[in-house]
């Protein structure tokens, strides 16, 4: 099963990534592909929406932080749009 999840970068400030792994994998594991970025300090967000709802169609669940960015980001209302075009 995948995940979308933060993996923490930057040392002494966080910096999280948003990136599509493995359940099973740690925390700062082998990503299959980083979609994303998210710095807390200046709240500031970049997401490629393709690549997120790519992983949401195929059933990847993100974490609750990372489900709380995308739905400020306005990712769930395209991807329900994305479900009727094909529906």
């Amino acid at each position: 099963m995948v995940k979308l999840r933060l993996k923490r970068c930057g040392r002494k400030q966080p910096i999280y990534r948003i990136v599509a792994i493995d359940v099973r994998s740690r925390r700062e594991g082998r990503d299959l592909r980083k979609v994303g970025f998210y710095d807390p300090i200046n709240n500031q967000t970049y997401l490629n929406v393709p690549a997120i709802l790519y992983f949401l169609e195929k059933g990847a669940q993100p974490t609750a932080t990372v489900h709380d960015i995308l739905k400020k980001a306005g990712v769930f209302t395209e991807l329900s749009l994305n479900q009727t075009k094909f529906n």
